[in-house]
Formats: C-alpha cells, sequence, structure tokens
C-alpha cells in the first residue's frame, strides 16, 4: 500500500477490518477508493452521517510531508495490513487493525507473547501476584503483552524490564499524547529494554470510553493467551479475556480472597468455566504446552533457615500478604528496635520485602 495513501486513510480513522475488505473487493486498491471517496461511498460502508463529515474535513486539513515529519521526529514507523512486517498472529482475528503504528523492536512480536492484564485500581496482593508471576514467564523466553494503563498494566511493564525482558505495550489513543502523562518516562524504559509500544490510531486521536475496548482486542490478539492478574466484576481485563475466548487462545486467571471486589471479575471468570486457575507462571507455561515450564520452579519457602531467634519469630509472623511494623511489633513479640533490624537483615538476605508504607512481605 502507498505509504501517503495509508496515512491519508489512516488519519480519517474510519477504516475497520470489514470495511478493508470491502473496499479491495470494490475498488481493488485503496488508492482509487480514495479518489472515489465522498459521504455517500462511506455510507455504504456503515459508516454514520457525522462521521462521515468529520472524516473528509480531516483529510481536506492533512498535511502527509509534514505527518511524516512529525512520525520521524518521534521514531514511528507506519504498518499497514497488506506489509510483510504486519504481525501473522494478529491477521488470525477477525478484526485485524488495518493500521499500526509502532514504536521500537517489531521483531519480538516474532517470539511467544502473553497477554497479562489487570484493574486500574491495583491491590497489594495483586502488585504481590504480578511480581510472583511475570519474572519466571520472562525467564522462560515469554514476551509480555499490556495496555500502558495505570496499576496492573504498568505493573507488568514495569517488572517485565526489571526481569531484563521486552513487552508491549498497546495504547488506547495516538502518539501525540500519553495516558496516563505519568507513564511517558515508563514508554521510554519499555523501548530502551528492547520492548514495543504500538496504536492503531493516527497521531492526534484522544482516549475516550470506546479506543480502550478496542485496543483490548489488539491485546488479546497478538497474544497466545490471556492471564488476567487482578480483575473487578466489570473490569475491562475481562472484555479481554472474553476476546481472547472468541480468538480460540487460552486464558487463565488468578484467585484472590473471596470477600475482595478488586478479585470477583477473576472469580466470576473462574467460576463460568471461561478461564483456568493459575498460581504460578508454571501453570501458564505447561498449559501453553512449553516443555521448558518444568526448568522453571517457582521460590520456595522452606529453604528459609532463621540465624537466631529474632529472625524465627519475624519469620512466622510475615505472610505474603504486607504487614504493617506495628501488627508485626505484636505478632513477632519483638520491640521496635529489635525489629527494625531484624528486618533489615533479612531484607539483605533476599527472605523479606518492604512494599512500601512500612509493609513487609516474605519475599
Amino acid at each position: 500500500m502507498d505509504r501517503d495513501i495509508a496515512l491519508r486513510w489512516s488519519w480519517m480513522n474510519v477504516l475497520t477490518r470489514k470495511r478493508y475488505d470491502v473496499l479491495k473487493e470494490t475498488f481493488k486498491t485503496l488508492d482509487k477508493a480514495l479518489d472515489a471517496l465522498s459521504i455517500d461511498m462511506l455510507g455504504t460502508l456503515g459508516v454514520r452521517e457525522d462521521t462521515a463529515m468529520n472524516a473528509i474535513n480531516r483529510l481536506e486539513e492533512f498535511d502527509v510531508e509534514a505527518h511524516q515529519h512529525e512520525l520521524s521526529k518521534r521514531t514511528l514507523k507506519l504498518i499497514t495490513i497488506e506489509d510483510e512486517e504486519y504481525p501473522p498472529v494478529l491477521l488470525e482475528i477477525p478484526d485485524a487493525p488495518v493500521f499500526l503504528y509502532v514504536r521500537g523492536d517489531l521483531s519480538i512480536l516474532n517470539q511467544p507473547c502473553l497477554a497479562l492484564v489487570g484493574t486500574r485500581d491495583m491491590s497489594d496482593y495483586g502488585k504481590r501476584v504480578t511480581e510472583h508471576i511475570v519474572a519466571p514467564l520472562v525467564g522462560a523466553g515469554i514476551v509480555t503483552v499490556s495496555g500502558l494503563a495505570a496499576g496492573i498494566d504498568a505493573e507488568v511493564a514495569r517488572e517485565t524490564i526489571r526481569a531484563g525482558g521486552k513487552t508491549v505495550a498497546v495504547l488506547g489513543h495516538g502518539f501525540a499524547t500519553m495516558y496516563p502523562k505519568a507513564h511517558v518516562h515508563l514508554a521510554n524504559d519499555i523501548v530502551k529494554a528492547g520492548g514495543l509500544i504500538l496504536s492503531e490510531l493516527a497521531l492526534d486521536i484522544q482516549p475516550d470510553k470506546f479506543t480502550f475496548p478496542a485496543r483490548n482486542r489488539i491485546i488479546a490478539g497478538l497474544s497466545l493467551g490471556t492471564v488476567v492478574l487482578e480483575a473487578a466484576e466489570k473490569s475491562g481485563s475481562l472484555i479481554t479475556a472474553d476476546l481472547a475466548l472468541d480468538y480460540n487462545r487460552e486464558v487463565f486467571a488468578v484467585c484472590g480472597p473471596i470477600f475482595d471486589p478488586n478479585y470477583a471479575g477473576c472469580h466470576q471468570i473462574l467460576r463460568r468455566g471461561s478461564a483456568k486457575l493459575v498460581t504460578d507462571a508454571a501453570d501458564v507455561l505447561c498449559e501453553l504446552g512449553m516443555a521448558h515450564a518444568a526448568e522453571s520452579p517457582q521460590a520456595s519457602f522452606i529453604d528459609f533457615v532463621a540465624e537466631n531467634e529474632a529472625e524465627a519469630a519475624v519469620w512466622s509472623a510475615l505472610t505474603t500478604m504486607p504487614s504493617d511494623l506495628d501488627d508485626l511489633v505484636i505478632k513477632a513479640k519483638l520491640d521496635a528496635a529489635v525489629l527494625n533490624a531484624t528486618l533489615t537483615m533479612l531484607e539483605l538476605r533476599g527472605v523479606v520485602k518492604n512494599v512500601g508504607a512500612g509493609r513487609w512481605v516474605r519475599n
């Protein structure tokens, strides 16, 4: 597809896979289809009149050279559904995006990819779950895929980078903005670590309530399966899980405390049989048929040996759920000074972890 023509169609923001197929069948090329562009022609594709008028107005104001310069400045590349570089796994889904703007290493999509998604309102438990599952997946050669949203998505990206892996972030808006704004640096870190950021949307398209659900189909479509790490009853993560099922991809979910509304969505898809219960990365890898899953055992707490009574008391008081210092003083029956010194020594040995706000867990 001619680059200038592709940029023009992309800028109009009306071309779905279904509409693309109709235009190809009717006009053979998008070049000829553009010559026939009109409100009536777009109407035959199912585009609403006001949307068609807006698309044509956008096209009339579009400066191809200026836009190409802007893409170059942002180190962005446009991939079309007709290009050899287009991810083959994404071609398998019926609503594949016609255009992809990419920044980073597109070749990592040739490696096994797995979507890890969850709520924006991440709990301490959800953070621990993410830490527990991501690193072993990375060690097994998995590329993680998520949405760069606040909460679980961002934590997946950070944990992947910390583990030395590569991650893919799919945006629900154009590259001219970043939502949330605080993730500009994280996006840069993803690319620096050899990862990839992509969006199907033209540069100036802003995030809204429709763009994120549409983004979720790309997350599901790029991946062998989707793991829901933490999700409330109406979480957008469940949309990704449902789409993965529609695409005949695997779906997994982690269970949580039964009284926690943040896990009501996970429990819902587990209860109805839409997802397979997983407690660690090995569960996921085995279900995906990756033979080396057994070679990536999870860390075990039983290897810990206390060097003194204080360490034994602190270890006994700690669990995998965060405990604050006041609780630990009571449970371990130690004064605050001894408790703090013991926690510091255990942290240096890598067996406990400060998860923030003065709260501690077994590592």
